[in-house]
């Protein structure tokens, strides 16, 4: 009778672990793409954005970013002053899978890398606009636009660098 009850217990057990695991595995995936409008994907960069930290030139290839950054932007971002050659991509930040590649106007961050090897850049600049009296700030899809890429820094106080495409009214 106690080996009944045993063998019992023990197929008890088995079959609520073989359910536990059925329920876990039997969930649908949940997928955390990044945001994508029912619009066409608008054409890549091209031309020169200028702000008052500097300028940052797309050739309209999606990859590559020539920069011509004046000291105090640099120093504040990580980036090399002066003229610089490198990459870019705008990004989403989606957990789990870290950063993802997105269109600009669904873009959070914009991730440029200067050089290569040991001499190698790589700066994440957050895209989006500070409140008027300055005390908050507001990243969102679309801030982007095919004139203008609003990076704002955040070290204490926010603050906005619109680089607007040359040939453009600002905002």
């Amino acid at each position: 009778m106690i080996i009944r009850i045993k063998r019992l217990f023990c197929l008890l057990m088995a079959a609520l672990l073989l359910a536990s695991l059925g329920g876990c595995l039997g969930k649908p995936e949940y997928e955390n793409r990044p945001y994508e409008p029912d619009t066409p994907a608008p054409s890549p960069l091209n031309g020169v954005f200028t702000s008052e930290g500097g300028s940052m030139t797309f050739n309209g290839d999606g990859k590559t970013i020539v920069l011509d950054l004046e000291s105090g932007f640099a120093g504040r971002t990580g980036l090399p002053a002066g003229h610089s050659e490198g990459t870019f991509a705008f990004v989403q930040d989606l957990p789990p899978y870290g950063h993802v590649d997105v269109r600009y106007d669904t873009a959070h961050d914009l991730d440029i890398t200067v050089g290569e090897g040991e001499d190698r850049i790589f700066v994440t600049l957050e895209i989006g606009y500070i409140s008027e009296d300055g005390s908050t700030a507001m990243v969102y899809i679309g801030a982007v636009t095919e004139t203008c890429i609003p990076i704002l820094l955040t070290e204490g106080t926010y603050e906005n660098f619109l680089f607007q495409k040359q040939g453009t009214e600002a905002k």
